[in-house]
């Protein structure tokens, strides 16, 4: 009897386990880049059970330099994608319309990292240089900065030499460019980490340059806003994932060491996913994930004012929301 009861109990409570677990609204998160502490808030809230607690099911999709978060979204691969702005705008211009729910980055992380040897020591000094960028959607800021300056991107004594860089700082050790594209809390650690001194270095960040954009920010698509049950669970994600970056902000080396139990390649060292996270956090301090209406009209400016050739051509209409984090944040 006392085994039948024990064996009751068990069956039990695996019925109640698969029931919560099928209860569970699954939500599939596509990340920018891969596995790594630029999106520990995500992770962290997943391994602390913040998501869990929220009923949320949270699949964390990493990305790669084959990967256009956009369109894995467009194409139903996934609920809610982290973005640029820059990038955003231009595809929702494109006809993907992506709209920012959240925005848990408060400050721009990118800036141009040059060899003081190349004689740059003002953005005036650019000119008749190569500089690497990045693309597939990266390059927007860039090119938006070269048009503030009125620096031609097609070469020439009085243009820049655009290289096309990989995601890795080569051009810059081998010296096939000037300056490089770097992130604060990645590639700039990597050109120290391969033995240039930062006294050795000139470092542009785009918001001291007046020209930065939103960076990291969570969009979905349009359309799914129209959902009540969708927006719901948008709210919780987004609710749950604060609670997961602000954990990450106070805990920064515990915070990488669950970066690290995720990252399925054992591509990333602690060393360095330590002192990602330490510089992350001094991105998304200061953003409770609400967008700041004035950061989205500072980028839209920026993306418009590009000339010719501008990164958006005009205005946009309904490409971000506050009603997701209105209810998350109450």
């Amino acid at each position: 009897m006392k085994k039948t009861i024990a064996s009751m109990l068990l069956a039990s409570a695996f019925s109640l386990a698969a029931f919560q677990a099928e209860a569970a609204d699954k939500v599939t998160l596509q990340l920018k880049w891969v596995t790594q502490a630029q999106f520990a808030g995500y992770y962290v809230a997943k391994d602390k059970g913040f998501y869990e607690e929220e009923g949320l099911d949270v699949d964390i999709k990493p990305g790669g330099p084959d990967i256009a978060p956009a369109q894995v979204i467009a194409g139903g691969g996934a609920d809610v994608i982290v973005d640029w702005m820059p990038s955003a705008l231009a595809t929702r211009e494109k006809g993907v319309p992506l709209v920012n729910i959240a925005q848990p980055f408060k400050s721009s992380g990118m800036m141009l990292t040059c060899l003081k040897e190349s004689g740059v020591k003002g953005p005036e000094d650019f000119k008749g240089k190569t500089l690497g960028v990045w693309f597939f959607g990266n390059e927007y800021p860039f090119l938006s900065w070269m048009s503030h300056l009125k620096i031609p991107t097609e070469g020439g004594p009085d243009g820049v030499t655009v290289l096309k860089q990989g995601f890795n700082v080569d051009p810059l050790l081998q010296k096939q460019a000037a300056c490089i594209s770097t992130m604060t809390y990645n590639e700039y650690g990597q050109v120290l980490d391969a033995g240039i001194k930062p006294e050795d270095l000139v470092t542009f960040k785009y918001e001291d340059q007046g020209v930065a954009t939103l960076e990291d920010g969570l969009y979905v698509l349009q359309d799914k806003l129209a959902d009540p049950a969708f927006k719901e669970k948008m709210v919780k994600f987004v609710r749950a994932s604060m609670k997961g970056w602000k954990y990450a902000e106070a805990n920064p080396d515990e915070a990488a060491g669950i970066v690290l139990e995720n990252d399925s390649t054992g591509a990333q060292t602690e060393a360095h996913q330590k002192f990602m996270m330490g510089e992350v956090a001094k991105l998304t301090a200061g953003s409770n994930g609400a967008l700041d209406e004035a950061d989205y009209k500072r980028t839209v400016a920026s993306l418009l004012a590009g000339g010719s050739d501008p990164v958006i051509s005009k205005e946009p209409e309904g490409a971000w929301t506050h009603e997701i984090t209105d209810a998350a944040l109450k």
